[in-house]
């Protein structure tokens, strides 16, 4: 099980990083798309990095916007893992 981080630590991780937010114990971002396809597209996207890595995000779709939340169910809280999922997504998205 992985080990649930303090929440400075995670707060210093959001600092560093556009748009991520650490609220009731979870990151979250939200993404603008120009069109619900393309937000469906960015979800097929996320979904392929979450099933490679074997932890998945809760994803919220409201038509041209999506959000995504991530902690550690097992954990209790967020860890190493949420931050690496966040930033694969970031980085495989270009939605830096």
């Amino acid at each position: 099980m992985a080990e649930r981080l303090r929440p400075e630590e995670i707060e210093a991780w959001t600092d560093a990083r556009p748009r991520w937010r650490f609220r009731d114990g979870k990151i979250r971002k939200e993404y603008a798309f120009q069109s619900f396809r393309s937000a469906i597209v960015f979800v097929n996207r996320v979904a392929t990095i979450a099933d490679e890595l074997n932890h998945h995000p809760d994803i919220d779709v409201r038509y041209d916007r999506v959000i995504l939340s991530m902690w550690s169910h097992d954990a209790g809280g967020v860890t190493e893992r949420d931050l690496n999922l966040a930033e694969r997504i970031d980085f495989a998205t270009s939605a830096r």
